[in-house]
């Protein structure tokens, strides 16, 4: 069985998530492993070339990893064939412009979201991908969780049912810089930056609720700076311009009303930093990162109200845990490994930028649901 490789552009990974989950647990995991075993039963080996504006901080990256391979000539990189992917994770301001580049050099394209800054951003890279010919695709990350898969299994098999309602609840407590340094780069704070909360995470709820239960119809958005000043990098104080949570309520295809909570100034009390509770008529189950517990209708207790004596129901030992039943990759090489074998064996991939533009799209609908205060209705995308 033959090796091919193939020559990936990977800009902006000296970031925490470009270096962590995308070079390191990504690309450098499926190359310890021999590469992505295709279809026939050839194996392909990415081949990446860091690219970076900083080249003190791209070349110490290459030379943390044992990577020949780096430049600041986004350009020059562009204009060798070897290198047939792009993949971008810089800041999303610079996104746009990088990705349109690529596109007109004819490399396929792979990208963090949000896509672009704006949906008609967004929207114009898809089409111009579309046109183009050229493979194309964005992060989808949280649907390749070990807790979403076993929540997916349940759905196939029908457990729940017809599915009523979903609440999500996501979010920590983000400290302000000053007697703790914050565990959030500070433009994440700035709207100017292309911070928010709103921007930052609806592209992740559009995904999450598009795929496993219904396309998104509508959304009611209430944004809000609890935390109106914070410290940055550098021990100044800056003004927050930005979000720091989002209240939201959807509606789904089907009927189903999702709630979706999602904070940086709130203190954890559950199982994890996400958790998706799914009530359906036949049966409900609570999904983490990693774990998913369920409770059938034929286990459900009957409790009745009376609050003038103590609670006599231990209400969280009563479901049951789905177990693994598979080995879990991370959710981040995994859909690298799709997209790799997406680009040169042309199977299925249903990520792609106008998935992305969905989530951006999303993002503007609930910035003008908050701003007008009402409902907005989400119309579908056709490219």
């Amino acid at each position: 069985m033959a090796v091919h490789t193939i020559g990936i552009i990977m800009n902006g990974v000296t970031g925490r998530m470009g270096t962590n989950q995308h070079l390191q647990r990504s690309i450098l995991a499926i190359r310890e492993q021999g590469g992505v075993r295709l279809p026939n039963g050839d194996t392909l080996l990415p081949d990446p070339i860091l690219v970076g504006r900083n080249e003190r901080k791209v070349r110490e990256l290459s030379e943390t990893f044992g990577l020949p391979r780096w430049s600041t000539d986004l350009d020059a990189c562009l204009e060798d064939p070897y290198n047939q992917v792009y993949f971008d994770s810089q800041t999303t301001q610079l996104r746009y412009e990088s990705v349109k580049k690529a596109i007109a050099a004819g490399k396929h394209i792979y990208c963090e979201k949000p896509s672009a800054s704006t949906f008609e951003e967004a929207l114009e890279l898809a089409k111009l991908a579309k046109e183009a010919g050229v493979k194309n695709g964005v992060v989808q990350d949280k649907l390749f969780l070990p807790g979403l898969l076993k929540l997916k299994r349940l759905i196939d098999a029908g457990f729940f049912g017809r599915i009523l309602s979903v609440r999500m609840e996501f979010g920590y407590w983000v400290f302000e810089g000053d007697w703790q340094p914050a565990q959030r780069p500070s433009w994440n704070y700035r709207r100017e930056d292309g911070g928010g909360i709103i921007v930052d995470m609806f592209a992740h709820w559009r995904y999450v609720l598009d795929n496993l239960f219904g396309a998104v119809k509508a959304v009611s958005c209430l944004g809000v700076t609890h935390i109106p000043k914070r410290v940055d990098e550098n021990g100044n104080e800056y003004e927050c311009t930005a979000e720091d949570a989002a209240y939201a309520t959807f509606e789904l295809e089907g009927g189903i009303v999702a709630q979706v909570n999602s904070s940086w100034a709130v203190r954890v009390d559950r199982d994890d930093l996400l958790t998706i509770q799914v009530d359906g008529t036949e049966g409900s189950a609570v999904a983490g990162l990693r774990d998913c517990k369920t409770q059938h209708r034929v286990n459900t207790p009957k409790p009745v109200w009376n609050p003038d004596i103590p609670n006599p129901y231990k209400f969280r030992e009563q479901w049951a845990e789905v177990p693994d039943n598979q080995e879990f990759d991370n959710a981040f090489t995994l859909q690298w490994e799709l997209f790799l074998k997406h680009v040169v064996c042309d199977t299925p991939f249903p990520w792609d930028l106008l998935e992305g533009a969905k989530g951006i799209q999303l993002a503007e609908l609930g910035l003008l649901s908050w701003r007008e205060r009402r409902w907005v209705d989400v119309p579908r995308l056709i490219v």
